[in-house]
């Protein structure tokens, strides 16, 4: 499967996080896997590799053609010289040959040009099938497809819940119109401040319930049902991979999405991208 066939993921921040790996975050990646749930999101910095470690550890019995892998390399990796040592350590940590997609985690200061250079002597050698990048705003996607090559990007991995709506303004048209897949980390939120608005919200606790479903999924299935996004929420237990998976069957009315605007408003004015 390419990336824009996929709807849903697995991420695994703050899984494995500077501790040994529990049973239980292990059977949560395997009962995904075993469900349909065969793209997994993860990156070096997540506990220092303990993230791609895990995924690796899971995944050694799988057919490798069966997975969608994805990690992300450090910017201070991202030149020439780094980034073929940063992968390969990722390469072992996973256990794997190949990542299906490898994402330059944030901007940092080795000049873009350099990267993509970087990440294309990693593709010609095979130890990459496509790239992208993640906290990437318009402007910097601009500049992207200035570089030699630049458009060869495989995917803009941000920031992007139902109380985090800014990329719908610019960012998200851009890559729909460039055809570039954006991959929404912490789609159910994760600071204290929009978790409290989340909560507080009547139109998402009327239409959880309409469904007979959590206000998650139906967070989830406000991102399902858009083109060109793909929602990578983490989950440390079988129990909310499977609260995850349910979400893909939920269908919201034009009714509901309106009640959704009514409480988290769809942005009228660039804003600058929300990040983590």
């Amino acid at each position: 499967m390419e990336l824009c066939d996929y709807k849903l993921g697995m991420g695994t921040w703050q899984m494995a996080e500077n501790r040994a790996p529990g049973p239980e975050e292990r059977r949560a990646l395997s009962f995904g896997i075993e469900n349909g749930l065969t793209l997994i999101d993860t990156a070096e910095m997540y506990g220092s590799g303990s993230a791609e470690t895990l995924v690796g550890e899971v995944i050694r019995t799988v057919r490798r053609d069966s997975l969608y892998l994805v990690s992300k390399v450090y910017p201070h990796n991202a030149s020439r010289k780094k980034m073929k040592e940063a992968c390969h350590a990722s390469l072992r940590r996973l256990g794997t040959d190949t990542l299906d997609l490898y994402l330059l985690h944030w901007r940092g200061s080795v000049p873009l040009e350099e990267t993509v250079s970087a990440f294309e002597e990693l593709r010609r050698e095979g130890c990459i099938r496509r790239w992208g990048v993640s906290n990437f705003d318009v402007s910097d996607m601009e500049e992207l497809w200035s570089v030699p090559g630049g458009n060869a990007c495989a995917a803009n991995q941000v920031l992007y819940h139902i109380a985090s709506r800014g990329v719908e303004f610019d960012l998200l048209p851009w890559l729909c119109e460039h055809r570039v897949p954006l991959m929404a980390y912490s789609p159910l939120a994760h600071s204290a401040r929009y978790r409290s608005a989340i909560a507080s919200s009547t139109a998402l606790r009327d239409i959880a319930a309409a469904h007979g479903a959590s206000i998650y999924q139906i967070m989830l299935a406000f991102l399902a049902r858009q083109e060109n996004v793909i929602a990578i929420p983490k989950a440390s237990s079988a129990k909310h991979v499977a609260e995850n998976l349910n979400s893909l069957n939920i269908r919201l009315t034009p009714d509901e999405l309106r009640r959704i605007d009514a409480d988290f408003a769809p942005p009228t004015k660039k804003t600058e991208l929300d990040m983590l």
